[in-house]
């Protein structure tokens, strides 16, 4: 399946919250699948149902930006992304990218990328100039990163663990927006 077969969009509270269920899914099976984003594994499907459900007020409020990934042909989802703001008086310049996730078998289309293409180009426009993220060192997610012209600042040893509970050091990386 080409990237062309999947739609990239930004999603509602309203949207996340009649899809809770999809996104739950796309997140134990990403964290089971071996994914370092802050769950261990197995995740339950309660807790995954749970935190995506917590998302939907912090969506509504503008404190979440969510994107979505999903297969042209069906719908199903493929992938998210979310785009967190700083609310702070000195940072509203900048933001966090958070939970960048494929699912297992929608991997090696460029949809990471296309996610995260989306969030910059709609982060720019609402003024962020500056976003940051981290991931697990040494991770195809860095390779990526690297590949899309974020720059990595460093690592820091044992920051997080994995889906099983060993740690590894984390990668911190940003990207000015700057044109």
């Amino acid at each position: 399946m080409s990237s062309a077969m999947y739609v990239v969009e930004q999603v509602t509270a309203e949207e996340l919250d009649g899809s809770v269920e999809d996104f739950a899914g796309l997140l134990a099976e990403t964290v089971n699948g071996g994914a370092s984003i802050g769950f261990l594994a197995p995740l339950e499907p309660g807790e995954s149902t749970a935190w995506w459900r917590a998302l939907v007020p912090e969506v509504a409020a503008g404190r979440l930006v969510l994107w979505t990934a999903r297969a042209a042909a069906d719908g199903r989802l493929a992938g998210t992304v979310q785009l967190r703001p700083a609310t702070t008086a000195n940072g509203r310049h900048r933001g966090e990218v958070a939970k960048l996730m494929v699912h297992p078998a929608d991997r090696g289309h460029r949809l990471a990328g296309r996610l995260l293409a989306a969030l910059e180009e709609r982060a720019a426009e609402s003024g962020i100039r500056l976003l940051v993220l981290d991931t697990e060192t040494d991770s195809p997610a860095e390779r990526m990163y690297q590949a899309a012209g974020w720059s990595r600042v460093g690592s820091v040893p044992d920051y997080a663990t994995d889906p099983h509970g060993r740690a590894h050091p984390t990668t911190i990386f940003f990207k000015s927006l700057v044109r």
